[in-house]
C-alpha cells in the first residue's frame, strides 16, 4: 500500500459498491466498523485481509492502513466512532458476529438522516452495548512475513484446489514440510489446514458473491465433494451456502 489517503473523519454512511469495486487504501483517525448488508466484503491490512458477509462486520481500529474490496455487488454500511470509544477495546482489525439485532441497529443508525437527537443518541447507546457483546469471529488470512510461507501461501491463493500435501508444496519453495508447519504456527498463528481451510471459505465467499453454483464454488476451491464443502461451510458461519444471501 504506497498511495495512502488521509481522511480524518471515518463517516457514517451508506454506500454502494458495484461488483469489482475497490477503494484504495486509506487510514481514519477513528474508529470504524464495516458491514456488508448485502453481498461480502474484503477488507485488506499489510497484517493480511480480512472478510466479512451479512452475518459479520469488520472492526477497523483507527489509524489502521486499510483498504476495501467488493468481489460482488455490495451495500456498506459504514459506522464511524471517535478514537476516545472503542467499545471492544481492540486495536487490531477483528470479524465480528452480527446477530438480528445489531444487524438492524447498524441499519438503523447509518440511514439517514444523521441529526443529533434524543431518539438517535439512545440508538447509539444501545448499538455500542451490543457492539460490546459481539464476538469475534476467525475469518482472517494473516500475510506471512517468512518468504518460503509467503510464496506458498501466493501458489495456493492463486489455485485454491490445489490438494498438494505441505510435503510437496515445501519442494516448490525450498523448505521441508516440519519447517513450513513450524512457520505457520510462528509467524501466521495456525496449522497448514487451518489456513487453507480459511483461504478456501475466503475465495468460496467471494465466489458466491458473483453467483456462481454452490457445486461450481465447492469444487474451484478443492473440496472432495458439495456435500463436505456445505457442512464446513456451515460449521463456519451458521448456514448453508445456499441461502447465504437470502434475507
Amino acid at each position: 500500500m504506497t498511495e495512502i489517503r488521509h481522511m480524518p473523519e471515518a463517516p457514517t454512511q451508506v454506500q454502494s459498491l458495484a461488483s469489482g469495486t475497490t477503494i484504495d487504501a486509506h487510514r481514519h483517525d477513528d474508529h470504524q466498523v464495516v458491514y456488508a448488508a448485502r453481498g461480502v466484503l474484503a477488507v485488506t491490512t499489510d497484517k493480511g485481509s480480512w472478510v466479512a458477509p451479512a452475518t459479520r462486520a469488520i472492526w477497523v481500529p483507527a489509524g489502521t492502513v486499510h483498504a476495501h474490496q467488493a468481489p460482488g455487488d455490495l451495500e456498506l454500511r459504514l459506522l464511524g466512532l471517535p478514537a476516545t470509544v472503542n467499545p471492544l477495546r481492540l486495536n487490531e482489525p477483528s470479524v465480528l458476529a452480527v446477530g438480528p439485532l445489531l444487524r438492524e441497529l447498524i441499519r438503523a443508525y447509518t440511514d439517514p438522516p444523521h441529526d443529533d437527537t434524543p431518539e438517535r443518541r439512545r440508538l447509539r447507546a444501545v448499538l455500542l452495548d451490543q457492539l460490546r457483546a459481539s464476538p469475534q469471529q476467525a475469518l482472517h488470512l494473516p500475510t506471512p512475513e517468512d518468504p518460503r510461507l509467503r510464496a506458498l501461501c501466493e501458489i495456493l491463493s492463486a489455485d485454491p484446489a490445489d490438494n498438494r500435501t505441505l510435503a510437496a508444496l515445501g519442494t516448490r519453495v525450498g523448505a521441508s514440510d516440519r519447517t513450513l508447519a513450524r512457520l505457520f504456527k510462528a509467524d501466521l498463528g495456525m496449522t497448514f489446514p487451518q489456513w487453507r481451510t480459511q483461504l478456501r471459505l475466503y475465495r468460496a465467499l467471494a465466489l458466491l458473491a458473483e453467483n456462481t453454483p454452490v457445486t461450481t464454488v465447492a469444487h474451484a476451491c478443492g473440496w472432495a465433494s458439495t456435500s463436505a464443502f456445505i457442512d464446513v461451510f456451515r460449521r463456519a458461519f451458521g448456514h448453508t451456502p445456499g441461502t447465504h444471501f437470502d434475507p
